[in-house]
């Protein structure tokens, strides 16, 4: 269908204002967190209602045009990438929570709902919605379930798909689905296992019913400084191993150490070549005794410095070092990569070790700021897009991670999802007979592959292509795309 009749089509339902089609409209939608990688879509449309959503999946159905569905844009793995020949489908309107049940500790929202929203509005009830990714100010929960998403404190809490109860959402035919239920369980196969982290391929989700958990009694956090990052990875295992569950436990090495503190004023040791933040909650006397312990195992580990917030200002403010690492790395260089990785936790010493190597292989720095307690790694390649080949060699760094967290009995992703950024390393994670499973799930949901088409899974003849390109030395790190 032609772009004029596609508009004219939309227009029969939709007003002038929801469909843009200007170049200067249409330029704020066309990257995500992935800002190396860019395309301004053919058109945008906004709708306001499920009924608009449907109609918009029906028509792109019937005339053969692709859909990408889009959150806050957050995303870091180029997800929500546009198609140039595809409509791009905001969902930031629909931002209302529809139901608060704080007997049943449920909350019932739109996708457009941002994450920290659902825990500020459970706040006066004292609960809260667990999940809390770094983005959580502007990320959107419709995002998080497409991603997945985690979190400083997924390590007790678990991910998205561990804190939601139902899905409601369209198929690319308009056909609206409820998927789970609102008890503990539900018949059947687990499809909302399957929706969450099935970043825009399958459905476009229009509510999502989420988990509210208590506001634990007491929370604290230890900070634990270490003269090396390598008995930093090797006290995780230490305080998994006797049998502490910390709500969140996170590492950072000297370089995102250095730019938290310059950012923040956290008050992070600035000789440390890194820390350890291990938070801990529930009742006043688990607390206690818990803190007791971590600082003996910690101790034990080689921990030069060890620190407890007296407070709950002094908790939020060391957390709040971490959770603006990535835009404090950002004050210290012109570009930085954001790998995702995933690895067992035994493994994080050799890991990381390995990094460092690469890094002064690849001749670029390395901010490293990850999840400890679930061994997943958030590596900042620090670069210059301006320098040339700069660009080219952070993500070739970035691709080699990736393959070593493979390696490591690791995986990809963690909760930043593929997208089109570890497209190629999917076909070192997964073999042949995999990927076609990955393809058949596909083709039950969406067979005319017109849902974010080109995103997660490759086909068999690109991973053929990568394969035949890291036997020759060679790179095919996104060849159809544009550069920024």
């Amino acid at each position: 269908m032609a772009k004029q009749d596609l508009i004219a089509e939309l227009g029969r339902f939709l007003p002038p204002a929801s469909i843009l089609t200007e170049d200067e409209d249409l330029k704020p939608y066309e990257t995500d967190g992935l800002t190396a990688y860019r395309q301004t879509p053919m058109l945008v449309v906004i709708p306001e209602t499920e009924e608009q959503v449907g109609q918009i999946l029906k028509t792109c159905h019937r005339a053969g045009v692709p859909l990408v569905a889009r959150g806050a844009g957050t995303g870091l793995s180029g997800g929500a990438l546009p198609l140039a020949d595809g409509v791009l489908m905001s969902m930031a309107r629909f931002s209302r929570i529809l139901h608060l049940d704080p007997l049943g500790r449920a909350a019932r929202v739109q996708p457009g709902v941002r994450n920290l929203a659902i825990s500020e509005a459970a706040a006066p009830h004292g609960l809260y919605y667990a999940p809390d990714p770094s983005s959580q100010i502007a990320c959107t929960i419709g995002g998080n379930v497409a991603e997945n998403s985690g979190g400083v404190h997924c390590l007790k809490y678990g991910l998205t798909v561990h804190n939601i109860l139902k899905l409601c959402a369209l198929t690319i035919s308009g056909e609206a689905i409820e998927i789970g239920s609102e008890g503990l369980d539900s018949a059947g196969y687990d499809l909302l296992a399957l929706l969450t982290g099935s970043e825009g391929m399958l459905a476009v989700f229009t509510e999502v019913t989420v988990k509210l958990l208590p506001k634990p009694e007491r929370a604290q956090v230890v900070m634990a400084g270490f003269a090396d990052i390598e008995h930093a990875g090797a006290a995780v295992g230490d305080l998994i191993a006797a049998g502490i569950v910390p709500a969140g436990l996170e590492i950072m090495d000297r370089l995102a150490i250095q730019a938290a503190e310059a950012f923040v004023h956290a008050g992070y040791p600035l000789d440390a070549e890194a820390i350890l933040l291990c938070e801990l909650d529930g009742t006043n006397e688990e607390v206690s005794e818990e803190i007791g312990r971590v600082r003996e195992i910690l101790t034990a580990g080689g921990a030069v410095s060890l620190r407890t917030a007296q407070d709950e200002a002094e908790r939020l403010r060391l957390w709040a070092g971490r959770k603006a690492a990535f835009p404090a790395v950002g004050r210290i260089s012109p570009d930085y990569y954001c790998m995702d990785g995933t690895i067992p936790r035994g493994k994080l010493p050799w890991v990381l070790n390995r990094i460092k190597e690469m890094s002064r292989e690849y001749g670029l720095r390395v901010a490293n700021v990850f999840h400890a307690g679930d061994g997943n790694l958030h590596p900042l390649i620090l670069y210059d897009a301006n320098a040339p080949g700069e660009l080219e060699r952070a993500e070739a760094f970035g691709g080699k991670i990736l393959e070593l967290c493979v390696r490591a009995g690791g995986a990809i992703t963690g909760e930043h999802g593929v997208g089109v950024e570890k497209i190629n390393q999917m076909c070192v994670q997964f073999n042949p007979k995999e990927l076609a499973l990955f393809h058949g799930v596909k083709e039950a949901w969406d067979g005319a592959r017109l849902l974010n088409p080109g995103k997660a899974v490759p086909t068999v003849h690109r991973c053929a292509e990568f394969g035949a390109a890291h036997v020759h030395g060679g790179k095919t790190k996104f060849p159809d795309l544009p550069r920024f």
